[in-house]
């Protein structure tokens, strides 16, 4: 359970014993602590967690590997999902209550200019015939019962549409508070069919030999790991949704979207509910993370060995990316770049290095752009192609792309070896 989680963080963890509002001074404290789990006593009567997963060293060290194992382990996930196993008991299910208040709950406003408070780290659960959904999906509160959920066209928008366009309800669960590998999992894009949860359970059977498990609620199964579940509907019902903070820091703009309406709550007993900072290092991992390995096999198919992919925080871990190669062949480079941009769309900038380079470390990388990069020779720019619509640069969804090409020419290898003791 997520208590367990940040106990096995040891001095690490911030604890936060006085009163904190739910309303900006959580964010002031997050912000301070960036890197540091932080663990707030008192919101409003309820426990509250951020920052948990900030880091890759934290991240990797829960999954029992490394900063470079991280890609392996969710790529061989998505690639080879593995079944969860069905039980019939959660912790959560100890507290069944069907009068609550949204308001009353420890739903955070991060920042003044957001449309309300917002539930972040929630992810919805659908069933579509055999096919189980997770995904992400920020939610702005409403009023006692309802809010205004995100949903981008993607899978669980095409499962609403479909039964809005009929007039009918979408029945979801909503889960708050879970593992890395679950939310990893819930940032993946996988193909329709695919569950997320067994994408998951791949990641638990790595990490700790045992799949995923989860429990039966109403014909929709949800992790028994979650700290928060309630049993809602998303309505064909459209309102204002926004603004909001989204992972560049800038303010994402007013859309209609559906209506979700709360049901019922569970929880387990002492819950902490995990208040995921837009913008922060935590949401730059928890989205970020999933591309990489969509990244690496875009890349791996035009160039054979690729030995790491990497998106930089500085790019809020969504826009600029560094890939690690061997080249083979003149033109390798290059030829990574372009894939990459079509491993990940939303991509606007790569750098590609040789091996010698440590992708996690910024001034090697830099070093490797000011010592076998000539701009003349090797940058691609590519215009006027879809970008990201997080990219407040980017106009009507169309921007420009670059890639650096910082490999060693093959024919003067020698004239670029490091110097080494």
């Amino acid at each position: 359970m997520l208590r367990e989680i940040l106990e096995s963080f040891g001095d690490e963890l911030v604890v936060i014993e006085k009163p904190v509002k739910k309303d900006l001074e959580i964010t002031r404290y997050l912000l301070k602590y960036q890197d540091r789990p932080v663990l707030f006593k008192d919101v409003d009567g309820w426990e509250v967690a951020g920052n948990i997963w900030s880091t890759r060293d934290r991240i990797a060290k829960y999954l029992k590997t490394d900063v470079r194992g991280l890609l392996d382990l969710m790529a061989r996930a998505m690639s080879h999902p593995r079944p969860f196993a069905t039980v019939r008991r959660a912790p959560f299910l100890k507290n069944r209550i069907s009068d609550f208040s949204l308001s009353e709950l420890p739903v955070p406003k991060y920042y003044p200019g957001d449309g309300g408070p917002y539930f972040t780290s929630a992810m919805i659960i659908a069933r579509d015939g055999g096919f189980v959904n997770v995904s992400f999906h920020r939610m702005m509160v409403l009023d006692e019962r309802r809010a205004a959920v995100r949903l981008v066209p993607r899978h669980l928008y095409s499962m609403w549409k479909e039964r809005a366009e009929r007039g009918e309800e979408l029945d979801v669960r909503i889960v708050v508070g879970n593992p890395v590998h679950l939310l990893l999992a819930g940032s993946t894009s996988v193909a329709y069919g695919v569950s997320e949860l067994e994408v998951a359970s791949a990641m638990s059977e790595a990490a700790f030999g045992e799949p995923l498990q989860a429990v039966n609620l109403g014909g929709i199964p949800v992790p028994v790991e979650s700290e928060f579940v309630f049993e809602a509907r998303i309505t064909p019902e459209l309102v204002d949704e926004g603004p909001f903070v989204d992972i560049t820091g800038t303010y994402d703009v007013v859309r209609k979207q559906p209506v979700v309406a709360f049901e019922r709550m569970y929880h387990v007993d002492r819950p902490v509910f995990h208040a995921l900072l837009s913008g922060s290092y935590e949401h730059y991992m928890l989205m970020g993370l999933p591309k990489e390995p969509q990244i690496y096999d875009s890349v791996k198919r035009v160039v054979p060995k690729v030995h790491g992919v990497r998106l930089t925080e500085g790019g809020a871990m969504w826009l600029h990316a560094v890939v690690s190669i061997t080249k083979q062949h003149e033109g390798d480079g290059k030829n990574a770049i372009l894939a990459a941009f079509a491993g990940h769309p939303s991509l606007k900038h790569v750098i590609v290095v040789d091996d010698d380079v440590d992708i996690y470390d910024d001034r090697e990388v830099e070093w490797a752009v000011a010592t076998r990069f000539q701009p003349d020779r090797d940058l691609v720019v590519v215009q006027n192609v879809r970008g990201s619509s997080l990219d407040p640069s980017a106009e009507d969804g169309m921007t420009a792309k670059w890639g650096i090409d910082a490999t060693k020419p093959l024919k003067r290898k020698k004239e670029f070896e490091r110097a080494r003791i």
